[in-house]
């Protein structure tokens, strides 16, 4: 009998994901990561967060038991703090602003959870995410490619995902709308079949995200100057990792007109403010570069491509420059394109690959 260990962190999807597969005569295993200390996960419950929080452990292995197979706790939360929470905090001091969801697929999910899978005799692993994972005979490539339901496409945290790895995991949910996994759910007596999705990052259920840098890392984080475009100072900002690029609201400072963080400079310690005009750019370059559809990209490629989570893809052209960066034009301009963010390609609903925005 096929073996699958599947992540299940307590929410409908991943239950549902592991549901499916029983049914599909695979041998389930199901299991949870701990990702943070004791502490850390007192405070996401105390904050009703649902992500990782002692009830969602209580909610896996309830599901599990309802649905007749094994359910482990694994301990991840060093190489989760080292590849995840301190990547995080580490990237925002350098003037970036990170996703910390591609890392933590990138290297605890898909690469951790994964090492352990076949360590103890497992063929594959599956998670509750929305996507569709295909081998494609003609090119001997997987291909990762957009679910059914278009509006929670997850395929943007998943770029890094490398043909190893895509080679030992399953997605049961692609083929499904959000809609039909809570009714199957529901249908099955799942305790957590009307759980709200998690919506927040896990490690920072307050949001603070300029708190949890200045706990986590102890660093000092100075003030600075806000300038202008030309560089005349306008006033004082309250710290750099208090700001992200496109950024309007809570400024603290007032100009007679909106202003939008268009620019931060870790060297000078400034953020630079503009109009919303001056947040508009075509052209972006990526590194860390990963692949999923084709091993190179020899000549320029027509694609589309997202610069956020949130945005829809749009029209570009894709070079690959000598040192394995990606650097894309856009055909038209595009708004507060981030460093640190990812810049992820498409061509129609299969994933070509990604990088980090520079």
């Amino acid at each position: 009998m096929k073996k699958v260990m599947v992540g299940m962190s307590g929410g409908v999807d991943s239950s549902v994901a592991a549901m499916l597969l029983r049914e599909q005569g695979w041998e389930v295993m199901g299991v949870t990561l701990k990702l943070f200390s004791d502490e850390d996960i007192s405070e996401a419950q105390k904050e009703g967060k649902t992500c990782c929080a002692l009830s969602d452990v209580m909610d896996a292995r309830e599901v599990a038991y309802k649905l007749g197979f094994e359910h482990l706790v694994f301990n991840f939360k060093d190489n989760f703090r080292e590849h995840v929470m301190k990547q995080f905090a580490d990237s925002y001091l350098c003037g970036r602003t990170p996703n910390p969801c591609i890392e933590c697929n990138r290297h605890v999910k898909f690469d951790k959870m994964l090492r352990r899978a076949l360590e103890l005799g497992y063929d594959h692993i599956a998670t509750g995410h929305y996507a569709v994972n295909e081998y494609d005979e003609n090119s001997g490539r997987y291909l990762l490619k957009r679910p059914a339901d278009r509006s929670k496409d997850q395929t943007y945290v998943l770029y890094s995902l490398t043909q190893e790895q895509l080679s030992h995991t399953l997605f049961p949910l692609g083929g499904l709308e959000k809609t039909q996994v809570r009714e199957l759910a529901e249908k099955a007596g799942l305790v957590n079949s009307s759980k709200p999705d998690s919506q927040d990052i896990c490690f920072v259920p307050d949001g603070d995200y300029a708190g949890f840098i200045r706990r986590f890392t102890g660093a000092d984080v100075p003030e600075g100057d806000f300038v202008d475009i030309s560089g005349k100072v306008l006033g004082r900002h309250k710290g750099i990792i208090n700001y992200t690029v496109g950024q309007r609201k809570h400024l603290g400072i007032s100009l007679g007109k909106p202003a939008y963080v268009v620019k931060k400079d870790i060297v000078t310690n400034t953020v630079t403010l503009g109009d919303e005009t001056d947040l508009y750019t075509k052209t972006l370059t990526a590194d860390d570069v990963n692949l999923i559809s084709v091993p190179e990209i020899k000549e320029p490629m027509r694609v589309t491509a997202k610069t956020r989570y949130s945005q829809k893809d749009q029209p570009a052209v894709a070079v690959q420059l000598d040192d394995g960066r990606i650097m894309l034009e856009f055909d038209q301009p595009q708004r507060a394109v981030t460093s640190g963010q990812a810049a992820v390609l498409y061509d129609g609903d299969i994933v070509v690959g990604g990088g980090t925005i520079v």
